[in-house]
């Protein structure tokens, strides 16, 4: 990720977006801000930056559309912002593509760290992402995240796409739920084990039936998952 990072800040409180600006600019970052969610989506729409700090409560248009939103147009990196220590809606961020989240109040270090952690995690991303993944029925591309099943592109957030190339790039290799935190989210990433367990859910609800093509997103009790291949 070459030249100046930007990075749009979304929060209706002017006091915690002014201090995020302004340590965010000290750190080198270009930073806009908005308190709305419908504005920020047209600011985003307008003018793209690299990440997106999004708050849940927002006036407008709440933080999970905003992110269902941009989510539909590209995968850049979004941080949920909240006051709500709700394992709920950590889950349903994540689920609709949020990259990490932080719960009020918090550190400007530790929220300086995770920006770090996560825009190193998307450039890697970028680095590796000519590959394509062919399965009987399915094909995972890690450069235009796109997944088609059975001839049919199907909708998913970054993270399951990630989620699913990665196992899929390690066909019948067991993977503990610690591990696809650390492979997948990245060193970084401070959430829970719970994480892994509601994206292999998503996955197969919409990999339905797979089995019947000699492959199948697999538990293995008390261990975790693998992608399993007949």
């Amino acid at each position: 990720m070459n030249g100046i990072i930007r990075i749009l800040v979304v929060d209706d409180d002017p006091n915690i977006s002014q201090l995020i600006q302004l340590y965010l600019t000290r750190e080198g970052y270009e930073v806009e801000t908005s308190d709305r969610g419908d504005k920020a989506l047209e600011k985003f729409k307008s003018n793209p930056p690299n990440l997106i700090l999004l708050d849940l409560m927002l006036p407008g248009m709440d933080g999970m559309m905003v992110c269902r939103e941009v989510r539909k147009l590209s995968n850049i990196p979004i941080i949920m912002l909240t006051a709500k220590d709700d394992t709920f809606d950590k889950v349903l961020g994540l689920e609709l593509g949020a990259d990490d989240y932080m719960v009020k109040p918090f550190e400007m270090k530790e929220l300086i760290a995770r920006i770090k952690a996560v825009l190193r995690r998307y450039q890697n991303t970028g680095d590796t992402a000519s590959r394509e993944l062919s399965f009987p029925g399915l094909t995972v591309n890690i450069s235009s995240y796109t997944c088609i099943y059975r001839g049919k592109q199907i909708d998913m957030p970054p993270k399951e796409i990630e989620l699913l190339y990665f196992l899929s790039n390690h066909p019948n290799i067991v993977f503990t739920r610690e591990q696809l935190l650390e492979q997948v989210w990245g060193y970084d990433f401070f959430g829970d084990s719970r994480t892994v367990d509601v994206h292999i859910k998503r996955l197969r609800e919409k990999l339905t039936d797979c089995e019947s093509l000699g492959w199948q997103l697999r538990t293995v009790w008390s261990v975790g998952y693998k992608f399993e291949v007949k």
